[in-house]
């Protein structure tokens, strides 16, 4: 299985020059491999491929002999993702929806490079990580990795830091077997709630930073636009999303990995966030909850420890007696169950958690 590694990378201010510079000759060649390929359909409804557009690499580097700075590999994998761009859009097309023409990328909107073999363009050697045409970068290793590198993305963050993500091919780790089962019912009054009855609280991350956000936020907008002191505070307001989304992510982590220690098998509400968000009086609080991530999270460390992660649909989940089946009608704001016909009462996201525990056994042939 394939498995991601991250580090922090420091750079010298010389390293980080030439990194932005590559930086900038990838969105050059992304954009200008983009404008071609729209071109030859619109001017001649003509599709270009990617290895047609890869055989014009050579005369672009002899015509810009600035593309010299970066690795050929490197090139290529840029012509891969405007490749995979423009599949992705027509096949949405395809499938009946709307969607827009892969963009071209402005200043600052380009901010990865990847090498996609070890060995030609990148290796790790003496603890530290040996980039082709970029030198010998410090890396943070906070961890051993494990397993057979394969390939190495460097990234940029908004905030101006640099990360190196290797993928690795590993090995599956599994822990020992485990028959219980769990159904998870993910909320806002609290952020899960287990059919087991135990609860976890919604720490609210974006909630508990929102005034500091706005202040900064207000600040931005109030300065000139080009000036040194605009980019020095677009940089505090990067700083103050990336601290949420970093608690966040930390967050989603240790629910999951506790998650996948107890339980064989974890039942989740296969969840349309992104048409849940359009609820304009709740999506504030749907976007800080970030239920897709704890299901992704789940699923990811589920598939290497050998556990089973079921997606069942939500549909009266809330609704359905978790004891006779009954349905039993109730707004948002009500936040117990009482049946009225067998009498069972209890808290509302628990006996939704109980019925997807059912549901996700039925999807595995088991008895609930």
């Amino acid at each position: 299985m394939r498995k991601a590694y991250q580090y922090r990378v420091s750079p010298t201010k010389s390293q980080q020059r030439l990194l932005d510079q590559v930086l900038e000759e990838c969105r050059w060649l992304y954009n200008e491999t983009l404008a071609l390929r729209k071109r030859a359909w619109e001017e001649q409804q003509a599709t270009l491929r990617l290895y047609e557009t890869q055989a014009l690499l050579p005369g672009w580097k002899a015509a810009r002999p600035t593309l010299k700075i970066v690795h050929s590999q490197v090139l290529q994998n840029v012509q891969v993702r405007v490749d995979l761009a423009l599949q992705a859009f027509l096949r949405r097309v395809k499938a009946g929806e709307q969607p827009g023409y892969p963009r071209f990328k402005g200043r600052g909107r380009y901010d990865s490079l990847t090498y996609p073999q070890y060995g030609n363009g990148f290796k790790v050697a003496g603890g530290q990580l040996d980039v082709s045409k970029i030198g010998r970068l410090k890396v943070i290793w906070h961890r051993p990795i494990e397993g057979r590198m394969k390939t190495l993305t460097l990234w940029r963050s908004a905030t101006g830091k640099w990360f190196a993500c290797f993928s690795v091919e590993t090995e599956p780790e599994p822990l020992p077997s485990s028959d219980s089962a769990v159904g998870v019912d993910v909320g806002l009054a609290s952020f899960a709630t287990l059919s087991n009855g135990q609860k976890i609280a919604n720490p609210c991350f974006f909630r508990q930073d929102e005034g500091e956000l706005a202040r900064a936020q207000q600040k931005f907008s109030k300065a000139v636009k080009g000036t040194p002191e605009r980019a020095k505070r677009r940089k505090v307001v990067a700083r103050i999303h990336e601290r949420i989304a970093h608690r966040r992510s930390d967050f989603a982590h240790h629910i999951s990995r506790r998650l996948v220690k107890q339980f064989g098998i974890i039942a989740f509400e296969n969840l349309n966030t992104k048409g849940m968000l359009q609820n304009h009086s709740l999506a504030k609080s749907m976007a800080d909850a970030a239920w897709h991530q704890l299901v992704q999270y789940t699923t990811s460390k589920a598939a290497e420890a050998g556990r089973r992660v079921v997606l069942v649909d939500p549909r009266n989940t809330s609704k359905r007696c978790s004891r006779c089946g009954r349905m039993v009608e109730k707004d948002l704001s009500v936040r117990v169950h009482q049946c009225s016909v067998c009498g069972l009462v209890m808290d509302r996201d628990e006996n939704a958690a109980i019925n997807i525990l059912a549901l996700g056994l039925q999807c595995l042939g088991a008895s609930p």
